[in-house]
């Protein structure tokens, strides 16, 4: 399992004083205001940022970090993930899982023939979509309903699955 999950972008940064434009890749946007810091993947280390504040502006959230009052201290960071580490996640409900502790997962139907390797999560709003790389090199989407999930096991990184007629 990952120790640390994403929870934004930096795109570009906003103003003159150090303030980013992130976008979230978390499903609650609002879970920056909870947050005191953030982990800032430079490309060669983590560098923890304090947030000093945070606002909203359409789909970004833009955070200014305690310390950086300037653009060129930030710049150089634009398309640089932020993180936070698993003991700073969301709570995760019933039935509920990290999207990082879902990709690489194996997927097998529930024959117990393995069908595939799980590639990416689309989210789509209604419901997630599982990106399945088969044996045979196809991409499969199934969705994250429970008619097709049938056993999620994140600490053996397995997944049960039940094949609905036209999806494959």
């Amino acid at each position: 399992m990952e120790d640390l999950l994403q929870v934004g972008v930096i795109t570009t940064t906003h103003g003159i004083r150090g303030e980013v434009k992130v976008y979230p890749t978390t499903d609650d946007v609002h879970r920056f205001e909870e947050l005191e810091s953030v982990l800032l993947d430079t490309g060669k280390e983590y560098r923890e940022l304090k947030i000093k504040s945070v606002k909203y502006f359409k789909q970004y959230v833009i955070l200014k970090f305690k310390g950086i009052d300037n653009i060129n201290d930030i710049e150089k960071y634009k398309g640089k993930s932020l993180f936070v580490t698993r003991e700073n996640a969301q709570p995760l409900g019933e039935d509920e899982y990290y999207i990082a502790d879902l990709i690489g997962m194996e997927v097998y139907l529930e024959d117990g023939s393995h069908f595939g390797t799980l590639k990416d999560v689309m989210e789509t709003g209604a419901n997630d979509v599982y990106i399945i790389k088969t044996e045979e090199g196809k991409e499969v989407l199934i969705p994250a309903i429970y008619e097709c999930i049938l056993d999620v096991d994140v600490e053996a990184g397995k997944m049960e699955i039940h094949l609905l007629d036209g999806l494959v």
